[in-house]
């Protein structure tokens, strides 16, 4: 007698399968550029005036380093210095950790930068993943 539920497994992982391939059916990601207005990818003629774009919010997770430098004091009230540079000392920063930062690509996206970018709802919907850069920076 077959083992009623190693079919049923069977069953199961074939669903499953079935509703990960319907769920990232249409789902493509490719290359872009930011224009002036909107957003070109390489693959559709058409500029795209509204698009999406990811946000990442963060704990950000210093590590402990030092840095030398001079202390200026006395400041006025903008922060610019009034008295003279003292000498160069070595400043000592502990590890850290600072909740809730965001991190906002939206901000920093310029005209010419290449974007990865994900299509969404059959291509009615654009979401800009990250700016990439060529390994040589």
């Amino acid at each position: 007698m077959a083992d009623p539920y190693k079919s049923l497994a069977a069953v199961f992982r074939e669903q499953m399968a079935g509703y990960a391939k319907d769920m990232l059916s249409g789902m493509s990601s490719e290359l872009g550029t930011i224009t002036a207005s909107g957003l070109k990818l390489d693959h559709f003629k058409h500029e795209i005036k509204n698009y999406w774009v990811a946000d990442f919010p963060v704990t950000l997770e210093i590590p402990a380093f030092h840095m030398v430098g001079t202390m200026m004091s006395p400041v006025d009230q903008e922060g610019y210095p009034l008295g003279v540079p003292g000498p160069r000392t070595r400043f000592e920063f502990e590890a850290a950790e600072i909740k809730d930062v965001r991190v906002n690509l939206a901000d920093g996206l310029q005209p010419g930068d290449r974007v990865v970018a994900v299509n969404l709802n059959g291509g009615h919907e654009v979401v800009v993943l990250c700016r990439v850069v060529s390994q040589d920076g």
